[in-house]
C-alpha cells in the first residue's frame, strides 16, 4: 500500500561531495509520496554530487543551516552519504546539533552509506541495530551500535542501508517510517 506524505515535510541534510543518487533517489521517492523536501546545508550556495568516480551534478539549496529555526519545521531526516559528504558534515558543529536535535525529537531519520557517521558524532547510536557502508561499521561497533550487514535495517525511527544498490528498500522503509510519524518509544538521545 503506498504512504501519502502530503503535509510532511523532510530535510535532507548534504553538502558538496554527496552521492548523487543518495540524495536524488530519496528527492524524487518523497515528493512522488506528496512530501515537501528540502535540500539543507551548511551554505546557501548549490552543492555539488559525486556520481560514482567524479564530480557530479549540482543541486539547489533550499535552507541553510543558520536559516532553520527550530526542529519542529521538519518531520523527518535524510543523511545521503558519499565519502566526502558526511565526513565533512560530522565537524560542522551546526549539522550535529541538527542531527541531534532531530534525534531527541523522536523524529524518523534515516541514513544511507556513509550518512551514519553524522549519527555517531552525534553520540546517538549506541544500543542501535544499524548497517552501514563496510568502511564505517568499526565507527559504529565503537560508538555502541550493533552492525549488521542488511539491505535495510530499521530501530527505533532510525533507517540504514549500505550502499546505492539498497536505495529502493532504503526509500520504501523511509517513507513508511515518516508515515507512522514520531518514534515515542525511541530510547536513544
Amino acid at each position: 500500500m503506498p504512504y501519502d506524505l502530503t503535509g510532511k515535510t523532510v530535510a535532507i541534510l548534504a553538502t558538496d561531495g554527496f552521492e548523487r543518487s543518495e540524495l536524488a533517489e530519496p528527492l524524487k521517492a518523497l515528493q512522488e509520496a506528496g512530501a515537501t523536501v528540502h535540500i539543507v546545508a551548511p551554505g546557501a550556495d548549490p552543492i555539488k554530487s559525486w556520481d560514482k568516480t567524479d564530480w557530479g551534478d549540482t543541486f539547489p539549496v533550499d535552507r541553510s543551516l543558520e536559516d532553520i529555526g527550530s526542529f519542529a519545521e521538519y518531520d523527518a531526516l535524510v543523511l545521503p552519504g558519499g565519502q566526502i559528504n558526511p565526513d565533512t558534515l560530522r565537524v560542522e558543529p551546526r549539522a550535529v546539533a541538527f542531527v541531534k536535535g532531530m534525534v531527541r525529537a523522536k523524529k524518523p531519520i534515516a541514513a544511507i552509506c556513509h550518512g551514519p557517521w553524522l549519527l555517531v558524532e552525534a553520540g546517538v547510536v549506541e544500543g542501535l541495530r544499524m548497517t552501514s557502508y563496510p568502511s564505517i561499521r568499526t565507527d559504529l561497533r565503537n560508538a555502541g551500535a550493533t552492525v549488521v550487514d542488511e539491505e535495510v535495517v530499521c530501530d527505533q525511527g532510525i533507517v540504514t542501508s549500505r550502499n546505492p544498490d539498497d536505495l529502493p528498500a532504503f526509500c520504501a522503509k523511509l517513507i513508511e517510517e515518516i508515515a507512522e510519524g514520531r518514534h515515542e518509544d525511541r530510547m536513544v538521545a
